[in-house]
């Protein structure tokens, strides 16, 4: 397993990583992923291992806390062997200080997911979402605290907008701050928007990607195709509300595309779609989660082989959307493209460089 260095830190993590949010199986929206109970996460994790993932992410939402405890019991008595990644700052019940990121609730969110995973510290520990209620000054002061109290390793984020990340960033470096090393975000082939603002912010402050549902939701297992309809027994049914909507047209067009590689390849569905996100700039680790040891398995087939230049351009072409203002100068007018490249032409040295 490749290993790559998380951002500009000092933390080298597996370019595939483990989701463990069908750990545990309570509630509804973030419980309706899957029931894998202690047992069967310990097997999960027994492969993760024997392959290099060591990497494991979860959240204090995940099934009510459920996953972290199922985690934790997975990964007992090898805890010098993983990286332990999570999450807070979502909803956890209906109390004033049941959200947020707040003092308070940070500090009693740490010591609840300390316990639930059975350990004294968490490698990275990321925001679940921006809070616009409290000062950006106190949330980033209050992590400074956890960190030197040995409970934090390196902190990052998820699920924030482009001008959220850069007010937290530029608030660090004013206030000497412990700077985010990580954005948790949504990208996949059918859903590129991490592209136009979150990138070339990742490649320009050190911010590495860990990539969230990089199979669009669901849509890229290689069950979906022209035609078909979604088989009975999809979780999709049940969660395509709560997920990135996903134009019809470019769905079936990335499948169509896919399907072409997977002909000339050998590889499934899954495999090249997640092999394209590993080739994207700023991408650190892509998260991969299973229902069961073959998914898993079959997931982990997309690294240890590369593809073609040319099935990548036909895959950006398939995936294609055109970017909105003020992005779209920049992607299809050379005098603004000669100022400001595409973080990929950038990171792939066609075009400019990362400024720093």
């Amino acid at each position: 397993m490749e290993h790559r260095r998380l951002g500009a830190s000092g933390l080298m993590v597996p370019a595939l990583s483990f989701g463990a949010g069908t750990f545990g199986g309570r509630g509804e929206l973030f419980g309706a992923w899957g029931s894998t109970d202690e047992r069967e996460a310990r097997r999960l994790v027994d492969i993760c291992l024997d392959a290099g993932v060591t990497m494991f992410d979860t959240a204090d939402v995940y099934s009510g806390g459920a996953s972290e405890e199922v985690l934790g019991a997975a990964v007992k008595g090898r805890r010098d062997q993983v990286i332990l990644s999570t999450k807070a700052g979502l909803p956890t019940g209906d109390g004033p200080m049941d959200a947020g990121t707040s003092r308070a609730r940070l500090v009693k969110a740490v010591d609840d997911a300390l316990r639930r995973l059975g350990t004294d510290y968490i490698d990275l520990f990321q925001l679940h979402a921006f809070d616009a209620g409290t000062p950006v000054r106190e949330v980033l002061s209050t992590l400074d605290d956890l960190v030197r109290a040995g409970k934090l390793r390196y902190t990052g984020v998820s699920n924030f907008s482009g001008w959220q990340l850069m007010k937290s960033l530029a608030e660090a470096d004013a206030g000497g701050h412990q700077r985010y090393v990580a954005h948790q975000v949504y990208y996949s082939l059918v859903g590129r928007d991490y592209e136009w603002e979150l990138m070339p912010l990742g490649l320009d402050q050190g911010v590495g990607a860990v990539v969230w549902s990089p199979l669009g939701w669901g849509r890229l297992t290689g069950r979906i195709r022209r035609g078909r309809p979604l088989p009975a027994g999809s979780r999709l049914h049940d969660t395509a509300d709560y997920g990135p909507p996903v134009e019809e047209e470019l769905l079936y067009r990335v499948v169509d595309t896919l399907d072409e590689i997977a002909e000339e390849t050998g590889r499934t569905v899954p495999q090249i779609a997640l092999n394209w996100l590993l080739r994207r700039p700023t991408v650190s680790s892509v998260i991969i989660g299973a229902r069961n040891e073959e998914q898993l398995r079959q997931n982990l087939g997309a690294v240890g082989w590369t593809l073609t230049e040319d099935q990548v351009a036909r895959l950006d072409a398939a995936s294609a959307r055109t970017a909105p203002y003020p992005h779209f100068p920049y992607e299809r007018q050379e005098g603004f493209a000669r100022l400001n490249p595409s973080p990929v032409r950038r990171a792939r040295g066609d075009a400019g460089a990362p400024r720093g």
